[in-house]
């Protein structure tokens, strides 16, 4: 075998580069979970400030801001040995309501990382993955790394990129949204739109009974409600809008559930869907994002379809060509792109 070395050096510095990655991740999860970071953006401090702040080890928070400082997560001025964040280390790490806040996708690298035995069995026989099966960090950090992208571009973008939406729903629509997890979005909809009623739907219990809660904390529980239903059975009729956000390609039969949308919409309802960014071809998406989505994907979103009825296994990169297919047989005529960030791509679909 004739190897490359130059091309061999590359390699492993990328391998350094993915290794420290892989390692730093664990310790955001602590920061996050101990409220360093939040205790960290009032001012700059030494160790021992820190830990007095917080009630924890010095010595071990020594060794957590090094690492921190290492991975460019916080600032270090030798001169004063103080640690501090600059003000967009914090707005991603210790603002909680911020449109960049990203611990929460740490604690779905945990989840992943808990997986592991489950998926080198589900590799070898071939079965699923159900949501319901994995680590609780999974179902927290999956709502912390979505609802600020939500908070940023649901109400101010997507909804008014849909025909004549925004209005219908300042004048007291219905909506349903399928799959809503914690029910972020339902409940920043909720709140944009007081005149609105909403229902939230999905199969995983322990998520709707935390959905509930959160609509009560948020003063919206008078006219949201959250249940545990299907994409394929959830109940009512005359919606005006259908919203399905992040999940279409982790259902088992994603054209059933188009098809029963499509008959719980009014005439002139409109299904919004909100997917991961993708392009239709694999080589297009052979990118950072895509390389987050792929991940994931392998993980969480295909073992979840496979563990359901029809297992489609879309994957989290199933990009906007297969989507629209699923409409079409779902019994939708009109499909159209709507708006689109980094991350994501939204749909219009029609009757």
């Amino acid at each position: 075998m004739s190897v490359d070395e130059t091309k061999l050096n590359a390699f492993m510095e990328r391998f350094v580069h993915d290794l420290g990655a892989v390692m730093h991740a664990a310790t955001v999860v602590v920061g996050d979970e101990l409220g360093l970071y939040k205790a960290m953006a009032e001012k700059p401090m030494t160790a021992a400030m820190l830990a007095e702040k917080t009630r924890t080890d010095p010595r071990y928070l020594r060794e957590w801001l090094s690492a921190q400082a290492a991975s460019g997560y916080v600032e270090y001025d030798a001169a004063t040995d103080m640690f501090s964040l600059t003000e967009e280390q914090a707005f991603a790490l210790a603002q909680e309501g911020s449109p960049a806040f990203i611990p929460g996708a740490f604690q779905i690298a945990v989840a992943q990382f808990r997986a592991i035995p489950k998926m080198i069995d589900i590799f070898r026989n071939g079965r699923g993955l159900g949501w319901h099966e994995h680590d609780p960090a999974l179902f927290h950090g999956t709502e912390r790394f979505f609802r600020p992208g939500y908070a940023a571009h649901l109400v101010r973008d997507w909804i008014p990129s849909l025909s004549g939406m925004e209005a219908r729903l300042a004048a007291g629509a219905t909506v349903a949204d399928v799959g809503c997890g914690h029910g972020a979005s339902t409940i920043i909809m909720a709140q944009a739109f007081p005149l609105a009623t909403f229902r939230g739907f999905d199969y995983h219990e322990p998520s709707i009974r935390h959905a509930a809660e959160a609509a009560r904390r948020a003063g919206v529980g008078d006219r949201v409600t959250f249940e545990v239903a299907s994409a394929k059975e959830f109940p009512g009729a005359g919606y005006d809008l259908v919203t399905v956000f992040d999940c279409l390609h982790d259902m088992g039969d994603p054209v059933g559930a188009a098809r029963h949308i499509r008959d719980a919409l009014k005439p002139d309802g409109c299904w919004m869907i909100v997917e991961p960014f993708a392009n239709d071809n694999l080589q297009d998406n052979l990118n950072p994002v895509g390389r987050v989505f792929y991940s994931a994907s392998t993980f969480i979103c295909t073992p979840g379809s496979r563990s359901q009825e029809g297992a489609m296994c879309l994957g989290a990169q199933a990009g906007e060509a297969r989507l629209r297919g699923v409409a079409e047989q779902g019994g939708f005529h009109s499909f159209r792109r709507a708006a689109q960030t980094p991350f994501n791509l939204v749909y219009e679909v029609r009757p």
